[in-house]
């Protein structure tokens, strides 16, 4: 490999974009360091286990970017940096592994330059392993050596132990193909399947999914998928037409960023979820089944083009509000171990105290980003529009978003009351949602962190996680009688939402990543994280989950199943619901199994032809299975009657427009909108703290009459005549009694009924208004 500088005398004054960048003459490189005094770029042979072949010093330009421009790199080489500055300026005599120069491990800003500390580029569009790579382990070595300060690593003090052998490298990656046409779906008519990578494909059963859902209507295109792509990016896209056919909109992919993960999972160093960012620009290379350089970003884009092709569109889970590369090592301002963000411009990038110690008290993940830096910020829009332009991705949920609307250098580092102010008019939280727009694309914020609870409060263009719904619906749903809050999160929070352009900004669900997922919630007093592998331990997870095991009943677990299920996709906003929701998936009562990367927490398909779901192996040699609290549903044996409920549900939402309303209707029937009025069960209007009510939807061309007991005993709803012309008919009931027909009726199919209903304890029922004459529908 013959490598030559280009245009030397330019880069001072080039205007190359951060990152990497091949073109037909050479590669530029650009890093932004605007306090150091010295960047060299390396060039290496090899991920791991081998110094640099050649070195380049790059030249700052005004805007504090240090550049350069090289010919003779293939596609696929790997490439670092070194940087120095005040507090470690270079001198002839330094070498790798020496202290020569050093001054401290600050400078005056709290920047932390140190030249033993390889950096990789924050804008790499792919990175060949992170710190805690199996790798490292293989060479007899630990992430220890990526400290630095006078702590001694192998019998030399940290600073200068150096890490240029193992350090994580950029890859140069080509430059993308045109995207290809997206969906472009209106973001009234999403329903949001949250799942992680290998969580949708990595289950053994997925070998087998042609003939699990052989007696499931519209599955076609359905394919079985090979073991080595399972788990993987191109195994996802290959559950696509699962995803359609269950009903699907779109995916939202907890995150794929690269993050700090061992590839076999050690103790101590799995991140199964993926909510520590390494590399904002480059796709997690363990979800990758193609592992050559430039696999992963070619993998994820086709994964990407395969939901397109099924008209899914793809939401990505990002993690801005901190980073993987950790804070003050046991509480040592002089120790941190940064691999890339920090090393280059620690004060740009992260918050810290007035002596320079990293602030995570929003996040508690020992550090926080620096929002009042315009690099910060920066970083972040380039990241977005990476993975919306050359990714193709349609949306992005934000984790912690609130974090990205806080400005640490408006008040001192130290005022806490006043660091932990939200900005509604942030100019990050302003121009995403300007990029949203123009983009065409949906972004969606997690509006609450350690420090505040921002729901509501989001500017003008976003959707926001409905932490509200949540917990509303989850207590009246067993029997806490919080009437009010109930009816205004069905109604979609009109009052948090009606300036935000409409219901849709209000991301409606029940369960999420984090916590109880559906089968669970029904099933568990506490969360029960003390198992032992694959359904354990895990620590930390929520001890106020609003949940409640149904005393122990079988039957009322399945109930309260539907239960939650038609609330939600009867609810104004958007739906979202936690894979395997549909077919009645269980951790054992795991809340929090971030770090588990564990079959057991992964979709299990064969739950889905057999109407004893949780008492299916849970395969991959395991021995422990799944906890059956939901029993034996009374239906066909070869039938999930969860999942065809779920599918119904689905369904019906998508088939009529009434369910899927931006606008807020008035509190009158049959003036031409959607009014959701509420009732109490004799039709009159309800009053505060009650365990039963009725909603009647009525729109112009049909109306739904649901009602809701939530009480100990039955109750008798009267529901008024129909229009004329139109006749009432059963299209729902969530109670045991119907589980044999799966607790619904095809449009048009129902028992017409009239006058009203005795609605059995813990049941939901509603009715649909047709035409006399109608056509079912299925």
């Amino acid at each position: 490999m013959h490598i030559v500088a280009l245009e030397q005398d330019h880069w001072s004054t080039a205007d190359y974009p951060l990152g990497a960048h091949p073109h037909a003459e050479g590669v530029t490189f650009a890093v932004h360091s605007p306090a150091a005094t010295r960047v060299v770029l390396e060039i290496y042979p090899e991920a791991i286990g081998a110094d640099a072949l050649a070195s380049f010093p790059l030249a700052q330009g005004s805007d504090g970017v240090w550049r350069g421009k090289l010919q003779g790199l293939p596609l696929g080489s790997f490439y670092a940096f070194r940087a120095w500055g005040a507090n470690w300026p270079h001198v002839d005599d330094w070498a790798p592994g020496t202290a020569a120069g050093y001054v401290s491990d600050l400078d005056e800003h709290g920047n932390r330059f140190n030249p033993n500390k390889v950096l990789f580029d924050p804008y790499a569009r792919e990175v060949t392993h992170s710190v805690y790579s199996d790798q490292i382990v293989a060479l007899g070595h630990d992430d220890g050596m990526f400290g630095t300060g006078g702590d001694e690593y192998r019998g030399v003090p940290r600073r200068e132990w150096d890490t240029g052998r193992y350090a994580p490298k950029g890859v140069i990656v080509a430059e993308p193909l045109p995207v290809v046409r997206k969906p472009r779906l209106r973001e009234e008519d999403a329903i949001i399947y949250e799942v992680q990578v290998e969580q949708l494909s990595g289950h053994e059963s997925t070998a087998h999914l042609t003939s699990l859902l052989a007696n499931e209507a519209g599955f076609d295109g359905i394919v079985d998928i090979p073991d080595e792509y399972r788990g993987t990016y191109k195994g996802a896209g290959m559950m696509a037409p699962y995803l359609k056919g269950l009903g699907i909109t779109t995916v939202e992919f907890l995150p794929i960023h690269e993050t700090n993960h061992s590839e076999s999972s050690r103790e101590g160093k799995s991140n199964s979820w993926g909510y520590m960012t390494l590399g904002y620009f480059a796709p997690n290379r363990r979800f990758s089944s193609d592992q050559t350089p430039g696999g992963p970003t070619r993998e994820f884009r086709e994964m990407v083009d395969a939901f397109h092709e099924y008209g899914i569109e793809v939401y990505l889970d990002v993690v801005y509000n901190h980073t993987a590369e950790g804070g003050n090592w046991n509480g040592d301002v002089n120790t941190t171990g940064f691999t890339s963000l920090g090393g280059f411009a620690t004060a740009d990038y992260y918050s810290m105290t007035n002596d320079f110690r990293l602030v995570d008290g929003a996040t508690g993940t020992s550090n926080q980003l620096n929002f009042s830096s315009q690099a910060a910020i920066e970083l972040v829009l380039d990241s977005l529009a990476y993975w919306t332009d050359d990714m193709h991705v349609d949306g992005f949920r934000f984790d912690l978003a609130t974090v990205l609307g806080r400005k640490p250098a408006d008040a001192d580092r130290e005022d806490w009351q006043a660091q932990k102010r939200f900005f509604t008019d942030h100019p990050l939280l302003v121009q995403i949602a300007d990029f949203a727009r123009d983009r065409h694309i949906e972004v969606i914020a997690e509006a609450w962190d350690l420090w505040g609870y921002e729901v509501g409060n989001f500017p003008r263009g976003w959707g926001e996680w409905n932490g509200r719904y949540r917990d509303a619906i989850r207590k009246y749903m067993k029997g806490d009688g919080n009437q009010r809050e109930f009816l205004e999160m069905v109604n979609g929070d009109y009052h948090h939402f009606q300036d935000n352009e409409g219901a849709q900004k209000s991301i409606n669900f029940i369960t999420a990543h984090d916590g109880f997922n559906l089968a669970d919630l029904v099933s568990y007093q506490q969360k029960q994280n003390h198992w032992d592998f694959p359904f354990g331990p895990s620590d930390g997870g929520s001890d106020n989950n609003e949940s409640w095991d149904s005393g122990g009943s079988h039957a009322l677990r399945r109930q309260r199943l539907r239960n939650f299920w038609a609330i939600l996709f009867l609810s104004r906003g958007v739906p979202m619901i936690v894979a395997g929701d549909e077919f009645g998936r269980t951790q054992n009562g795991n809340n929090n199994p971030w770090a588990l990367r564990s079959p057991a927490m992964w979709n299990n398909y064969a739950m889905i032809p057999t109407n004893k779901p949780q008492q299916v192996p849970v395969g991959h040699g395991f021995e422990v299975g799944y906890h059956d609290n939901l029993g034996e549903f009374q239906c066909d044996e070869d039938a999930n009657g969860l999942f065809r409920f779920a599918r119904f549900m689905m369904g019906l939402r998508a088939r009529h427009q009434a369910l899927r309303q931006r606008n807020w209707g008035d509190f009158e029937i049959g003036n031409g909108d959607v009014t959701y009025l509420w009732c109490a069960p004799d039709g009159g209007k309800p009053g505060d703290g009650g365990r039963a009510v009725a909603l009647h939807i009525n729109a112009p061309d049909e109306d739904f009459y649901l009602m809701v007991n939530m009480e100990g005993h039955t109750v008798d709803f009267q529901v008024p005549r129909a229009a004329d012309g139109h006749q009432w008919r059963r299209l729902i009931d969530t109670s045991l009694q119907y589980e044999p027909q799966f607790n619904h009726w095809a449009e048009g199919k129902g028992d017409i009924v009239v006058g009203g209903q005795a609605l059995p304890a813990w049941s939901v029922a509603v009715w649909h208004e047709t035409p006399k004459g109608d056509v079912a529908a299925e």
